[in-house]
């Protein structure tokens, strides 16, 4: 019998349209496919909200095999032992893969393919590669309209890959592991009840069809209206790969040609896809960025130890009323609308002069969608140590906000309906004050973005 294909699932769970699972097809010979829960200490792994969906996900992958007539293999540890290990108990005459660009992760599979017989990866994750887009030194870009404007030309879309009908069996399946014993949903206490998520390929499309028949058509203004479903939901889904980026641009571009949205609307949604693109570049660049501001300048920054007013902001506890709405959608739902993100995060980096790092990790464990480039980079964004980031000057208050994308306090009521009682907290921090502390702040910073500064201000207050 022909020798089986090793076809290794990351963060692509999905058939349809999966380029490894074409390559591991196109071999001619069984398919094994295998899961790996990657414990190399050297590779970030899900924090809690992520184990959650990876869970209901796989199970989802799990049954959408089976439904093919395959199996998917479960394996943890290092996961370049695991594949070793594993090809060469099944005999594999190739090992299949779609590519991932995360710190740890590139380097790792480089020498995993070189190790291997017929070893072969693919892109699954990305419209274009993150070294494809270049400036015209053949330098990566620093600033995103430039980057989305060259890279914009460059997207090909394609036609669509279906799922295939049935997946060739070993003779002999392998040991597997079993999901549940994993222990990904969390117990003691099940904090998940409020999660309103549906994982799995079978739901991405359900919810990328809603937004192309829905909410895309008005997506310019509903995407900052955190009380209503204006934005696309869609961000875990393509986290974990339970859809792909180029059947997104697909659905999108095919509502703008049967009428079901404008060209306008559909560009603005487009560029957020770009942004992904723009965020995803720039961490394969520049692995460091999680640990360190793109602008070292800000490494003068003062930032405050002040571990009171940080867990008062994790669990909505600020006493401004859509920060801590946001705050407690992230602790319920899993996820919270991005127009609040943006403000809760420049509460905690600009009110409470707290290290942007600090709110990284916390969105790494809460959200559902995290995603390592868009995570760090965002929020290097909003602190204004990143790539084309939002100036530190530039301070959100979070009244103005609400009053601007909530006027009539809906949001707020759905997730903080204490505000207006003797329930509900007086602020941690006032915003004139704040405000002036944070620019104070900035005056440690000097040089522009490729200097330092060794004296740092000394801060006073709260």
């Amino acid at each position: 019998m022909t020798q089986p294909t090793l076809l290794w699932f990351r963060r692509d769970l999905r058939l349809a349209d999966n380029p490894a699972l074409a390559a591991a097809v196109a071999e001619g010979g069984p398919v094994i496919p295998l899961f790996v829960l990657d414990e190399a200490r050297d590779v970030r792994t899900p924090g809690a909200a992520g184990r959650w969906w990876l869970d209901k996900s796989l199970r989802a992958l799990t049954a959408a095999l089976a439904a093919k007539g395959s199996r998917l293999i479960l394996r943890r540890g290092p996961a370049a032992e695991v594949v070793r290990a594993l090809a060469e108990e099944v005999g594999a005459g190739a090992v299949v893969w779609n590519r991932l660009y995360d710190p740890g992760v590139v380097e790792r599979d480089k020498g995993l393919k070189a190790s291997l017989r017929g070893a072969k990866s693919c892109n699954g994750s990305l419209l274009l590669e993150p070294w494809a887009v270049k400036t015209r030194a053949g330098e990566p870009f620093k600033v995103f309209t430039p980057f989305w404007r060259a890279a914009r030309t460059l997207v090909e879309a394609g036609d669509a890959a279906p799922s295939p009908s049935r997946l060739p069996a070993p003779e002999h399946w392998p040991a597997s592991d079993d999901l549940d014993a994993w222990s990904l949903h969390p117990t003691a206490p099940d904090w998940s009840g409020g999660f309103d998520w549906r994982p799995g390929e079978a739901a991405a499309l359900a919810v990328l069809d809603r937004f192309v028949d829905g909410a895309l058509s008005d997506y310019a203004r509903g995407r900052d209206r955190p009380a209503e479903q204006g934005s696309s939901r869609l961000s875990p889904y393509l986290h974990w790969g339970e859809v792909g980026p180029r059947q997104v641009w697909r659905a999108v571009m095919a509502a703008v040609e049967r009428g079901a949205a404008s060209e306008d609307q559909a560009e603005k949604f487009l560029a957020e896809l770009g942004w992904r693109e723009f965020n995803h570049q720039l961490l394969f660049h520049h692995p460091d960025l999680g640990r360190a501001n793109y602008k070292p300048a800000f490494d003068a920054l003062p930032w405050r130890d002040a571990p009171e007013p940080l867990e008062a902001w994790k669990r909505g506890r600020t006493g401004y009323p859509i920060v801590d709405a946001g705050m407690r959608q992230l602790w319920a739902t899993g996820w919270m609308h991005n127009r609040v993100r943006m403000v809760a995060a420049s509460f905690l980096v600009k009110h409470l002069l707290i290290d942007w790092r600090e709110g990284e990790r916390w969105f790494w464990d809460t959200l559902v969608d995290a995603d390592e480039a868009n995570n760090i980079m965002n929020w290097q964004w909003v602190a204004g140590t990143g790539a084309d980031a939002s100036p530190f000057f530039r301070i959100f208050n979070p009244t103005a906000q609400a009053e601007k994308f909530d006027p009539d306090g809906a949001y707020v009521r759905r997730w903080a309906p204490e505000v207006g009682t003797t329930d509900y907290p007086a602020p941690i921090v006032e915003h004139g004050f704040a405000r002036r502390r944070a620019l104070e702040a900035l005056k440690g910073v000097r040089g522009g973005p490729e200097g330092r500064t060794a004296v740092a201000p000394k801060l006073s207050g709260p």
